[in-house]
């Protein structure tokens, strides 16, 4: 059976540095934390799991602190891990297994990252990241911010999934922390990777900053440097930013952009769908969220998933679509479909009591004519 260490970097964790350890301490044999500058009680409540609780002086940069906690790291794998991630008890259970099974020729395991979820707790974005990997191999982390651990070798994907259950703080000051990190580095004269502009532009679209972001974008695309999912990725945030300034046009040509990298993804069909659909124009609406719908979903995708728009939403849509044009039978069907894909969503159980209604006044429509 292989060890592992759990390697963490924290600051200012108190509200949810316990739970997650409470989740990951009983899989791992070591837990390294290395708190980059906390002011609560976040290193008190590490010791209580560790005495291999270290000071990081904070300059600026994740990867430094995360490269700083691997190398105190001594056990066969590292496991690295967030204050606000937590592992649920049955991706707990195939942790233990894996870790009776993986084969030791094995230097990178990716598990599946979900951290977006529906009204019933069932995810609705996730990602791949390598969470798991051999020590020997020194693997290292890169990027100032949005760090990535570049792995190599032997990787292997696994159903477990580590779930980010985030708690939102009333002041949060991470909130402009990344944007602040770029604009310190751009300000001091460096310049940004391929994928340090891809996020910077996220961050700034995230910030409302839609005519900086569409810079940024447009820059990252026009590099042909990028990894392809994220350039899908950026395809679908500059339309936003587009429809955000008032450019709907160039929005759908960013849309269409996107097909040159790969299969069509789901989450930009339906957003040209929604350019057609806000102008009336509903058959043109209805083919694209039906394409959705064909599209099978890539299954060794590590780019960003959003898995409602694999089926659910555009059935959705199409039940709207479908009831403007007057084909209230085919609307129902798709309401039947996105109920097939999620359950007894509000969405769903809303236009179920829709289509009960209108299908009185219909009947009683129907009766009054006859009489007269």
């Amino acid at each position: 059976m292989i060890s592992v260490s759990l390697c963490m970097i924290v600051k200012n964790e108190e509200d949810t540095l316990g739970r997650c350890l409470d989740s990951a301490a009983p899989l791992v044999d070591e837990i390294i934390i290395v708190d980059t500058g906390s002011e609560d009680k976040t290193k008190e409540i590490a010791g209580k799991y560790t005495d291999k609780v270290y000071d990081f002086e904070w300059i600026d940069d994740f990867s430094a602190a995360r490269n700083f906690s691997f190398e105190k790291a001594t056990m066969d794998y590292i496991l690295w891990l967030d204050a606000d991630d937590i592992i649920l008890p049955e991706d707990a259970e195939k942790f233990r297994h894996l870790k009776l099974t993986l084969d030791p020729s094995v230097d990178a395991v990716m598990m599946k990252y979900n951290v977006g979820f529906d009204e019933f707790g069932k995810p609705t974005l996730s990602y791949y990241r390598g969470r798991l990997v051999k020590r020997s191999r020194n693997f290292r982390w890169h990027e100032p911010v949005h760090e990535y651990l570049q792995v190599g070798g032997k990787v292997i994907e696994s159903d477990i999934c580590v779930t980010h259950a985030k708690v939102y703080r009333r002041t949060d000051e991470r909130s402009s922390r990344n944007l602040r990190i770029y604009e310190s580095q751009l300000a001091g004269g460096k310049k940004l990777t391929p994928r340090g502009t891809f996020y910077y532009a996220r961050e700034l679209k995230d910030h409302k900053r839609y005519r900086d972001a569409i810079e940024m974008y447009e820059k990252f695309l026009d590099s042909g440097q990028g990894w392809y999912e994220d350039c899908i990725t950026a395809c679908g945030d500059l339309a936003l930013c587009y429809i955000m300034e008032g450019e709907s046009e160039k929005s759908l040509l960013a849309l269409l952009r996107s097909f040159q990298y790969d299969i069509p993804r789901a989450e930009n069909v339906c957003q040209i769908g929604y350019y057609f659909k806000e102008r009336g124009l509903w058959w043109q609406a209805i083919f694209w969220f039906e394409l959705a719908m064909r599209l099978e979903k890539p299954e060794k995708s590590w780019g960003f998933i959003r898995e409602d728009y694999w089926g659910y939403i555009p059935a959705l849509e199409c039940v709207i679509c479908y009831d403007k044009l007057g084909e209230y039978e085919k609307a129902e069907e798709y309401n039947n479909k996105a109920a097939e894909y999620k359950g007894e969503t509000a969405a769903v159980l809303h236009n179920r009591r829709y289509f009960s209604e209108l299908k009185k006044r219909r009947a009683a429509e129907g009766k009054s004519q006859s009489r007269s």
